[in-house]
């Protein structure tokens, strides 16, 4: 596998996956509306371990968003990066707008769909989760 590179929208924060994307997700909670603007955002998942940030790292902003979630964003730009999860401090999710290469699998859930915007119609087959999915 080659590796996979992300970074932000002003170029500041750049990273590089080592490993394949263990798994893709559209999220609809409220906060991640709120975040991002949009009715729902797509993380990827990976181990904590296979990414490396290749430059910026220090331009990195944490805002704790809720008891158990970290969210980072580039101080610069504002670009959402991750989102960590204190349950699941081997994995990072990172986010599917910010890779620069086209990653090695497609979204394959749906979750948080209990807060889903009413104006979104979840039109594709993936599974939905009213919360996280069973084994998060």
């Amino acid at each position: 596998m080659s590796s996979i590179n992300g970074s932000c929208l002003c170029g500041t924060v750049r990273y590089t996956i080592s490993e394949p994307i263990a798994s893709m997700g559209h999220c609809h909670c409220k906060m991640c509306q709120h975040y991002h603007g949009t009715a729902y955002s797509t993380y990827a998942m990976v181990s904590r371990s296979a990414v490396e940030f290749t430059s910026g790292e220090q331009s990195l902003a944490v805002y704790q968003s809720s008891s158990a979630v970290e969210r980072a964003f580039c101080r610069a730009c504002g670009s959402p990066i991750s989102y960590t999860h204190a349950d699941s401090k081997d994995n990072i999710w990172l986010t599917a707008g910010s890779l620069d290469t086209e990653p090695d699998c497609l979204p394959q859930y749906h979750i948080f769909v209990a807060d889903k915007v009413a104006w979104l119609e979840i039109s594709d087959d993936l599974p939905q989760y009213p919360g996280f999915p069973p084994n998060h």
